[in-house]
């Protein structure tokens, strides 16, 4: 096994992520089958209890785990399924040791970071990589060299050498190369004093990724490995991008798979990145345009619903076609009391959320796009509410809602799960991960050209089976229910061009190469729209 881990130095969110997952990708054409791993140092278990503000989206893997968005990378670019292994943080450790000590594991040693918290992590990583049998392992240590948090995380990279001898491990430090002033001068000085601070904790980087908005100048890299001690080939250069889909050509050009493969004592290969380069053009030109709003509450921080951003990308590529989202506050429309802000767009998206804050906005939108035949895609919370609109304006109840809003209305159309009735605890008790939907007919059966899926959930309420009849018969349609046939997980509006929900969430299996059929489906018929209007 060889382990190739990722750190990050003077500011988080520079793209530490993006490094291991295009180094991950260029491994993995080359022939070898590579996994990843993605430690966050904050004492949360895990992401599920977080708002989208504090950390962005969260993301849903197969087996139900509530992740960091990060896991969502690496699923898109390695097209994989990671599992709760893949995800090791401060609070999963810390709980680990405190469960393991309170039943006498540690024969009555005193429990400290060093050793048992740092082996916790060790053994996390070791495990997550050989449950995978993979040939690499990439781990990425989130937050950034230096953070009082991040310290257990530094020593068991150490250890982790240790074990498992040097030859089998190395590091790739990303850093910030600010470019400052008006004459745009890049300084190398953040660089070094990250660099100094990586080596007091005996961590020796073997590769440097400079981040900076323009290509590292020569100088200013034959710097960096002067004071890195590292040979100047082994500084890349990563500059802004066109899309984070052309880091892996730009990391190719600068020969990293042959850094690696020298420093791990590998077998050199070439990475096959034909079907990849013809994505990463496809992605970032389209003949066609599309205009997609999409109604959040959120959306002041992009990355809330960044599953769904790369999955109508994914679903233009494909059709030759630049979707420009429209990002909307729900919150603003119900504040206005009107739908002005969604005039002009070939599409609509209402993702999943939690609580009131937004909800009217999200079932004004919904409204606006059924009656004007707009296509409609309802997600989750988008499919709860598209439902609610539905039996207000068209069944007539008008006080209809979800109970989870009004707990005393009267028509709880959208109604709370049986198991979750009385569930107190908040992290990891929603119905999470994949289920079985079995589709019958419809525009789904369509799309998904399938009779039954697979897809991952995140919910609390569904649709109350007390409405179903009279919903249907007014042309709503649930052509994807659970195999029980008890729960509702597709709906489709009758005599509307695209008008499609699904209680599940689509975009969090979405890839470069195989689209969310649903989120494809809204693509092409938001070309449609435009060609008509």
């Amino acid at each position: 096994m060889k382990y190739i881990l990722v750190t990050g130095g003077v500011l988080s969110g520079i793209g530490k992520g993006i490094t291991s997952s295009s180094t991950g990708l260029l491994l993995q054409r080359a022939g070898y089958k590579v996994t990843a791993v993605k430690i966050d140092p904050y004492l949360n278990v895990d992401a599920g209890t977080m708002n989208p503000y504090e950390h962005g989206e969260v993301f849903v893997m197969t087996d139900g785990s509530e992740v960091d968005l990060d896991l969502g990378n690496y699923e898109r670019f390695l097209s994989c399924n990671l599992t709760k292994e893949h995800n090791i943080t401060t609070g999963k450790v810390f709980k680990n040791v405190i469960e393991k000590e309170r039943r006498g594991d540690y024969l009555g040693q005193t429990v400290q970071i060093i050793p048992h918290v740092v082996r916790e992590i060790v053994d996390g990583i070791q495990n997550a990589a050989k449950s995978a049998e993979a040939d690499i392992c990439m781990v990425e240590l989130g937050g950034t060299v230096g953070d009082i948090e991040s310290m257990p995380f530094m020593e068991a990279v150490r250890l982790l050498g240790r074990l498992e001898g040097k030859e089998n491990v190395m590091v790739i430090h990303t850093t910030l190369v600010p470019v400052v002033g008006a004459v745009g001068e890049q300084k190398t000085k953040p660089t070094q004093h990250s660099v100094k601070e990586l080596q007091g904790l005996g961590i020796r980087p073997d590769i440097i990724v400079g981040r900076s908005s323009t290509k590292l100048e020569e100088e200013i890299a034959t710097k960096i490995a002067f004071f890195a001690d590292i040979p100047r080939e082994c500084v890349i250069s990563a500059p802004d991008a066109r899309s984070i889909y052309d880091v892996p050509m730009v990391f190719l050009d600068q020969k990293l798979p042959d850094l690696v493969e020298k420093r791990l004592g590998l077998t050199p290969k070439t990475p096959d990145l034909t079907k990849w380069e013809d994505f990463a053009e496809r992605i970032s030109n389209g003949k066609n345009g599309v205009e997609i709003a999409l109604i959040g509450k959120y959306t002041d921080l992009k990355d809330s619903y960044i599953s769904h951003e790369e999955s109508l990308r994914y679903a233009g590529a494909l059709l030759d076609c630049k979707v420009k989202i429209r990002w909307i506050e729900a919150p603003d429309l119900e504040d206005s009391g009107n739908t002005k802000s969604l005039e002009g767009v070939n599409g609509v998206l209402v993702p999943g959320g939690f609580g009131s804050r937004g909800s009217e906005g999200k079932i004004m939108s919904a409204k606006w796009a059924r009656e004007t035949n707009t296509p409609y895609l309802g997600v989750c919370f988008g499919f709860q509410l598209a439902t609610v609109e539905f039996a207000r304006n068209v069944l007539g109840l008008k006080d209809a809602n979800s109970s989870e809003l009004d707990s005393e209305g009267k028509h709880p159309v959208i109604d709370i799960l049986p198991e979750q009735e009385g569930v107190k605890d908040m992290g990891a008790t929603m119905r999470l991960g994949d289920h079985e939907v079995v589709i019958s007919g419809g525009k789904a059966q369509e799309l998904y050209n399938s009779n039954t899926i697979f897809e991952r959930h995140r919910h609390r309420y569904e649709i109350n089976p007390e409405y179903i009849s009279q919903i249907e018969e007014k042309g709503m349609k649930y052509t994807g229910r659970d195999k029980s046939g008890r729960r509702m997980e597709i709906l489709e509006l009758e005599n509307h061009p695209y008008f499609m929900a699904s209680q599940f969430h689509p975009e969090f299996k979405s890839r470069p190469d195989n689209p969310s059929p649903l989120h494809f489906g809204l693509v092409k018929a938001a070309l449609e729209h435009k060609k008509i209007n």
